[in-house]
This record gives C-alpha cells, sequence and structure tokens, in this order.
C-alpha cells in the first residue's frame, strides 16, 4: 500500500546549490528583470504613440513585447523572493496556476512568432496589398487567435497534472513550478501525461515552425528575384530580428519539452529555462531596436524631446 496524500503546498529548491552566490544572483536577475520590463515597455509605448509606428508589424511587435512581460512576471518574482528568504515554498493551487500560465504564455508566443512571419511574407510577397491584407481587423483577429489557441490547447495536460497523486516528497528539483519536476516526485503513473505533455507541445512547436519555414520559404525566393541588391537587403533586414528570436525561442524549447522523457536532466533544464524565462524576454527589445531603424529613430527623438524639457 502506498500512502497517496493531497499536497498542500510545494518547496521550489532553485538554486540553493550555490548559497554563497545567492545575493549576488538575486541582484543579477532583479536587474535583469527590471531592465526587461522597462525595455518592453518603452517598446510598447513608443508604438502606440509614434504614428509611423502603427502599422501590423509593429502592432504585433507590441504584443509580443507586452506578452514577454507577462511571461518573465510569471517566474521572475517569486524566483526573487525564494533567493532571499528560508522557506521556499508555493502553495499547491498557486503552483498549478504558475505551471499553466507559463505553458499558456509560451503557447501564445509561439503561436505569435509564426503569426509574424506570415506578416513579413505578405509585406515582401504582396507589397501593393499589404495594407489591404493585413488591415487591423485580421491583425487583431490573428492576435486573439493566438490567445484562445494556447488556452485551449495547454488546458487538457494541466488538469491531467493537477490529478497527479504525491507520496510523501513535495520539494521540486527547480526555480519554478514545471512539470518535468512534479512528474518526478509524483507516485501516480505519468505515462500518460508524459506522452499528452509530448505530444501537445510538438502540435504547438512543430505547426508553428512549419508555418514559420513555409513563410520563409517563399519570403527568400521573392527577395532572391528582386533585381536591386539593396532592395533585397532591405527587405532581408526586416525579417532579421524576427528569425533571431524564432531561433533563440525555438532552440530553447525543443531542447526542454520536445522530448518522450519528461523527468530527466532537470540540471541542463534549469539552465535552458533561465534562457527562456529570463534571457529571452529580455533580449526581444534590443533584437528588435538595435536592428530597426525606424524604433531607433523613434526613440532618439523620444530622448531629445526629454532632454529638451
Amino acid at each position: 500500500m502506498v500512502n497517496k496524500t493531497i499536497a498542500t503546498e510545494f518547496i521550489l529548491l532553485g538554486f540553493s546549490g550555490i548559497r554563497e552566490l545567492q545575493v549576488f544572483l538575486f541582484a543579477v536577475l532583479l536587474m535583469t528583470y527590471m531592465v526587461t520590463v522597462t525595455g518592453n515597455s518603452i517598446i510598447i509605448m513608443i508604438i502606440w504613440i509614434d504614428r509611423r509606428l502603427q502599422t501590423p508589424m509593429y502592432f504585433f511587435l507590441s504584443n509580443l513585447s507586452f506578452l514577454e512581460i507577462l511571461f518573465t512576471s510569471v517566474i521572475s518574482p517569486k524566483m526573487l523572493i525564494n533567493l532571499m528568504v528560508q522557506s521556499k515554498s508555493i502553495s499547491y493551487a498557486g503552483c498549478i496556476s504558475q505551471c499553466y500560465l507559463y505553458f499558456m504564455l509560451g503557447t501564445v508566443e509561439f503561436m505569435l512568432l509564426a503569426v509574424m512571419s506570415i506578416d513579413r511574407y505578405v509585406a515582401i510577397c504582396y507589397p501593393l496589398r499589404y495594407t489591404t491584407i493585413m488591415n487591423s481587423r485580421v491583425c487583431i483577429f490573428m492576435v486573439w487567435g493566438c490567445w484562445v489557441g494556447a488556452f485551449f490547447s495547454v488546458l487538457t495536460p494541466v488538469i491531467e497534472l493537477s490529478r497527479l497523486s504525491f507520496c510523501g516528497s513535495n520539494v521540486l528539483d527547480h526555480f519554478f513550478c514545471d512539470i518535468a519536476p512534479m512528474i518526478q516526485v509524483s507516485c501516480t503513473n505519468t505515462f500518460f501525461l508524459e506522452m499528452l505533455t509530448f505530444i501537445s507541445s510538438s502540435i504547438v512547436v512543430i505547426s508553428s515552425l512549419i508555418v514559420t519555414a513555409i513563410s520563409y520559404s517563399y519570403i527568400v525566393s521573392t527577395i532572391l528575384r528582386m533585381p536591386s541588391a539593396t532592395g533585397r537587403q532591405k527587405a532581408f533586414s526586416t525579417c532579421v530580428s524576427h528569425i533571431t528570436v524564432v531561433t533563440i525561442v525555438y532552440g530553447n524549447t525543443m531542447f526542454m519539452y520536445v522530448r518522450p522523457d519528461q523527468s530527466y536532466s532537470l540540471n541542463f533544464d534549469k539552465v535552458a529555462a533561465v534562457l527562456t524565462t529570463v534571457v529571452t524576454p529580455l533580449l526581444n527589445p534590443f533584437i528588435y531596436s538595435l536592428r530597426n531603424e525606424k524604433v531607433q529613430e523613434v526613440l532618439r527623438e523620444a530622448v531629445l524631446k526629454i532632454g529638451q524639457n
């Protein structure tokens, strides 16, 4: 007989293996979180204030920045608190909620990146019809589709996760409530949940990757047929930032979740999770602003106005 218990809370070990660096790690992660929120907020603000940036491309970028703020805010505040307190507990309901929000927002990001690749496809392959095809109604519909699709695609695996039983141990070897460490401490047969997670994550990642790959195959084909070298360079430069973000996001997620066994390499998962939840949201505003002349111009003008005032 196994003593099955209903968990009321979990203990997040986080980075307890490097206690002497806790304060330093807290300072670095706090600064990273503040820069991430500030950088993405600035991107959103200038896009919605300046008319030159009120186009479908920047509409999707502002939504991506908003998503990155939410994504890192689901993980970072609790992680920062646990670095500085002795009790590293999180309630059962809080753990399940954090897990759901983490995967839902991650799914939205994949769908949104696929939508942004479609936007670049229409802009480069059908420039004269771009504003007609990608009108405001279509853009809003596509963004809402990302959120609604993510909400339902993650719901079933997390409901199945909430049904797991735990036999004594409630210690999760992670800095947030991920599926893998919860599976590790569960005494329930988790084969169905592991397969469900693998299949659902594979469908989301691979389908969005296929959409992105098809879009860019047409984009590359169109760019190569352009007679002007300047035109080719300008067209390609509008895609570099998006390609960079796609490479980072897809690479991390495929390493962490698109595999049948969810119960091993937790130390490697922590590193990849830091990249996904902390580093990527930090890099996005810099990747897009440093590679985009319009954004740079608007930022310079905003800084000059602030300096004059």
